[in-house]
């Protein structure tokens, strides 16, 4: 974070993820017919807003002397997105549920540390990332409620079936639960991610 180019790959980074995310929310509506047709309109919202994100992490970036594709960058969203492109139920558990909402845990750390290094237009854009991640969480665990409803099953044993069938990533603490609870996880839920991080 000391350095331009460090802030540059931290940018990079972000920018990839909400790239990624935009795929992503373009692909849940196109991969999975049947849904109710708010689950859609859920979708596309979630898209525009990811797209705002990645304009102004980019635009960031330029303005740091850097373009996107400068840095290489993980595709660990998208390779999940692969692994559950055959079931809805597993995509919502495993995509907004685990790895974006790992975003929110993530967000107020790196803002913290980017407005330390003097950083507070990056800092400012982390936070409209986060207010808004809250919101596409909340869609994923709405969704993934209704398909359990649906389906006959629990969302808390069913979860734990889910991360373990396709090796979801151990979550690992410090996790903000504020924002975990605003995003629509509930006590049972946080209790159970406290007790395996």
């Amino acid at each position: 974070m000391a350095t331009v180019e460090g802030r540059g790959t931290l940018i990079h980074a972000l920018a990839h993820i909400e790239l990624n995310a935009i795929d992503l929310a373009l692909d849940i509506v196109w991969r999975f017919p049947g849904m109710p047709e708010q689950f859609y309109r859920d979708w596309i919202k979630i898209a525009k807003e990811e797209a705002y994100h990645f304009q102004l992490l980019s635009e960031h970036l330029n303005a740091l002397g850097f373009h996107y594709g400068d840095f290489p960058a993980h595709n660990g969203l998208w390779e999940m997105a692969e692994k559950t492109r055959d079931d809805p139920l597993a995509r919502l558990a495993l995509v907004p549920r685990t790895l974006e909402a790992r975003g929110l845990d993530a967000s107020v750390p790196i803002r913290d540390k980017l407005k330390q290094v003097g950083d507070g237009e990056a800092a400012a854009i982390l936070d409209i990332i986060l207010r808004d991640e809250i919101g596409h969480v909340a869609v994923g665990n709405h969704w993934y409620r209704y398909l359990c409803a649906q389906r006959g099953l629990d969302p808390l044993s069913t979860y734990a079936l889910l991360a373990e069938r396709y090796g979801a990533p151990r979550l690992r603490g410090p996790f903000n639960l504020d924002a975990r609870r605003a995003a629509g996880f509930d006590e049972d839920e946080l209790a159970a991610l406290l007790a395996q991080a």
